[in-house]
């Protein structure tokens, strides 16, 4: 289905951004992702908040690794450039093509499995060298392209579809940016839209790693009792001498909760899931009261959603190398090679 585009008649009356865009000039493909999954609910968003900007599609660049999450850039600016790299390597991919050029806005989309993994070396290198980009991961806890293993941010305690209890302890990705150095830190929950928008497009503007982690629900393989990122979509046709998993094309469930409060969403199957959003008097500025903060209520089974720390003087890779403003894909050959002369200079300058 991937390869179908959305028709590109639309309605004359449809309402217009600052640069005379419509949502469908932010869409992509159609999705085949599952009905339901709460990835196509962070495509939305991500489509939302990029109309909200006005930002010219073009001027994005989406990079994704391997995974249900990394397909989804197929699904949102079609007419932006992207880029589909191998599993765990997305923010290596992103790096190299932030360096060379820095006037594209960087949209890093990935899983729990691709980046709390295999490719969790090449997360924790981006975000502590503070590369500029907006570093989305869609977590739901399992591997849905291989039929539901647990991840490395599933819970200790949870259990798989089959009824496995996962003995492992959880990869908070969360704190582990807050650790390594990261400018804007977010978790969200991919049902949340309120939440949701205004988190990537501040994410977008702001300058460093800007990292969010998205509960993102696989109604597919996490669709039980007993898992604790399970927003189960049904369990309807049920008999005593067989089961049959039906996935229907029910709504996404939706929460809306004030500041300070705590929510329990009951999923289909009477499990729930506590979201805490951020206290009205919640500092973000602290990077150490964040950690504190996530560390006391995922004890209480809690996860903390909102924007959990942001740096207003934030730098990013670029400051830290104090490279050229001209992007350097833009660089003419002289300014690259100067000749033989400037060369022998800078290696008499190293004797």
């Amino acid at each position: 289905m991937t390869y179908i585009a959305k028709p590109k008649f639309q309605h004359p009356g449809l309402p217009k951004n600052e640069l005379g865009y419509t949502h469908r000039d932010y869409e992509g493909k159609i999705s085949t992702l599952c009905a339901g999954c709460g990835h196509d609910s962070i495509t939305a968003s991500i489509i939302e908040a990029c109309y909200e900007l006005s930002i010219e599609p073009h001027r994005v660049a989406k990079i994704s690794g391997i995974g249900c999450s990394s397909k989804t850039p197929d699904y949102f600016l079609g007419n932006s450039h992207g880029f589909n790299s191998v599993h765990g390597r997305m923010p290596s991919v992103l790096t190299g093509a932030n360096l060379a050029n820095r006037d594209l806005i960087y949209l890093g989309v990935s899983g729990d499995g691709d980046s709390a993994s295999i490719g969790f070396g090449q997360f924790a290198h981006s975000i502590r060298r503070g590369v500029n980009m907006t570093y989305i991961v869609e977590n739901n806890g399992v591997y849905g392209l291989t039929k539901g293993q647990f991840s490395a941010t599933a819970d200790r305690g949870s259990k798989s579809k089959k009824g496995v209890m996962n003995t492992d302890n959880a990869i908070d990705l969360v704190a582990i940016a807050l650790q390594l150095g990261a400018s804007f830190v977010a978790r969200s929950f991919s049902g949340d839209k309120t939440q949701l928008v205004p988190l990537i497009a501040a994410a977008i503007q702001h300058k460093g790693a800007a990292f969010i982690d998205v509960v993102s629900p696989c109604v597919a393989f996490n669709n039980h009792a007993g898992s604790t990122k399970s927003f189960d979509y049904v369990r309807e046709h049920n008999d005593a001498v067989n089961r049959l998993d039906v996935i229907t094309g029910r709504d996404p469930i939706t929460v809306d909760y004030a500041p300070g409060s705590v929510t329990v969403v009951e999923q289909h199957d009477g499990t729930k899931l506590a979201l805490r959003k951020i206290d009205a008097d919640y500092d973000p500025h602290d990077r150490l009261g964040a950690m504190t903060f996530l560390q006391k209520h995922a004890a209480k089974g809690q996860i903390v959603t909102g924007l959990l720390y942001v740096d207003p003087e934030s730098e990013d890779l670029h400051s830290h190398l104090n490279t050229v403003d001209t992007p350097l894909n833009q660089l003419g050959e002289q300014t690259l090679c100067p000749g033989s002369a400037a060369l022998d200079k800078i290696n008499a300058s190293l004797r």
